[in-house]
């Protein structure tokens, strides 16, 4: 059994490595001796790829593919913040009964909007720092031809890179916290001019719920999703109206773009937020206390699409997108 690409007891150190490749040689030359490591000692496998890659990794495994659970990418890839939360529960939950898990994750970025893919790259950043004493092996194929820029990004966001079934350092690889602070580096484009606004100068939950509903059946968002988006604001506006500085802006508006379809609910107050706090980023570990978080920001990410916040001398904004139904929405 070769070990150069993983270790091969849930004690072991968390890694999490890149494996670019051109065509299916390279694929399996890297994901190959990945799962049958796996496989060998025991390990919980898990495979997440298209279906075409299943079928592709089956062929080259044979029998040993039976020690392995296969998981189909555009499932897996649901949501940014699920998937992180679901892993890493598996995560722990394998390293409590001994082993070790090991993922072979193949994201999926095709039909993804511009923001999506941010979110995307932020969650294989942070996860380095989630998963830390977890004992887990991540290992995620990036074919060439994607997208320039998202290869790139990979190279910052992994530790290392496999080439064959050696594993090297990524000397681009950059702090998971500064990676994160990148993503935000961007101002958030102005609310438009039509957006609805109403100023908040009393925490009346009860009329803020109204405005929120009223508005947003003015769209086609589900209502499953309402319930989701009045959690989240009344999250978001009990902190503002708490933690925050007069004034409180709520704006609503729709737009689509990238083509893809979304409500967006912006809270906005005149304070600035300390640094340093990961912004709901990471979830809570089971018995520690709420992880990376500021005031419940971690189930606000959970209830929306896209959860954006910028913060400095001018206040602090948390912009909330819910995906409506159209082509390309994705929840």
């Amino acid at each position: 059994m070769t070990t150069s690409t993983a270790g091969t007891a849930a004690s072991d150190s968390f890694t999490h490595r890149v494996l670019p490749y051109d065509g299916p040689g390279q694929l399996l030359a890297g994901a190959v001796p990945f799962l049958l490591d796996g496989v060998d000692a025991g390990d919980r496998v898990v495979a997440v790829c298209r279906p075409d890659r299943e079928s592709l990794l089956r062929d080259a495994l044979g029998p040993a593919a039976a020690g392995i659970e296969f998981a189909d990418a555009a499932t897996w890839y649901g949501h940014p913040s699920r998937t992180l939360a679901d892993c890493l529960s598996d995560a722990d939950d394998t390293a409590w009964r001994g082993r070790r898990l090991r993922v072979l994750g193949d994201p999926v970025w095709a039909r993804r909007s511009r923001l999506e893919v941010v979110e995307w790259q932020r969650v294989e950043a942070v996860l380095n720092v989630a998963f830390r004493g977890t004992g887990a092996a991540l290992l995620c194929p990036y074919e060439a031809s994607l997208p320039a820029g998202v290869v790139a990004a990979a190279r910052r966001t992994h530790p290392e890179t496999v080439r064959g079934a050696r594993a090297v350092p990524n000397p681009g690889y950059v702090d998971p916290w500064a990676y994160s602070a990148q993503c935000d580096a961007e101002p958030l484009p102005a609310p438009p001019a039509g957006a609805d606004t109403l100023k908040i100068d009393r925490p009346d939950l009860f009329w803020l719920r109204a405005y929120v509903t009223e508005y947003a059946r003015s769209t086609p968002l589900p209502e499953d999703d309402l319930q989701r988006l009045l959690v989240a604001v009344t999250e978001v506006v009990t902190n503002a109206w708490r933690h925050g500085e007069p004034p409180i802006l709520l704006r609503m508006w729709t737009e689509a773009p990238d083509g893809v379809p979304a409500l967006v609910c912006e809270v906005g107050d005149g304070g600035r937020w300390a640094s340093g706090t990961g912004y709901g980023l990471i979830p809570p570990r089971p018995g520690g206390p709420a992880s990376g978080g500021r005031f419940g920001l971690w189930a606000v990410r959970l209830l929306c699409s896209i959860v954006q916040i910028r913060t400095g001398d001018g206040g602090s904004v948390v912009r909330l997108r819910l995906a409506l139904p159209g082509p390309g929405a994705q929840g």
